[in-house]
């Protein structure tokens, strides 16, 4: 079994907590060796997961939670970012998600999906589970070339 550093952390789905989540991001994946453009690229996806909690999963009296999961692994960075509180059995997670497909209703998934066209030019794989609340697990290798030989999924990005 490979092994792999889990940090979960979780948050009021409010606002202005999208900022400190950014900085946390910032800080695994620049100890992890990635890029400047990548750590911007980490940044931006997971804020669009995040702010698409904060304003679609929750009604305004509800007292939300977001949880972020961030699975530390040698060659790659896992993202989880889940509502419906809860805390993250990563095996489960991972035997009940499937890859998102650009051809699926954005609306299936949640009002106002655009970030996750966003999200998935941003990341190289990106993996939802809207069984019960919305968790969007995406994937960003440290190496681009290790792309395509673990799972199949092959990065068009250039």
């Amino acid at each position: 079994m490979e092994s792999f550093d889990f940090i979960e952390m979780r948050f009021p789905a409010k606002a202005e907590y999208v900022g400190v989540i950014r900085l946390t991001i910032s800080g695994i994946a620049n100890r992890m060796g990635f890029t400047y453009e990548d750590i911007e690229d980490l940044k931006v996806a997971m804020s669009e997961a995040v702010t698409n909690v904060v304003a679609h999963a929750y009604r305004e009296e509800d007292d939300g939670e977001v949880t972020i999961g961030f699975g530390v692994y040698e060659n790659r960075l896992e993202l989880m970012v889940a509502d419906h509180g809860g805390s993250f059995d990563l095996n489960e997670v991972k035997a009940e998600i499937g890859p998102y497909e650009s051809t699926e209703s954005v609306e299936n998934l949640r009002e106002g999906g655009f970030g996750l066209f966003l999200i998935t030019a941003l990341m190289d794989k990106v993996e939802i589970n809207n069984n019960s609340g919305v968790i969007v697990l995406m994937t960003k290798y440290l190496d681009e070339i290790e792309v395509g030989f673990n799972d199949g999924h092959v990065s068009t990005r250039q």
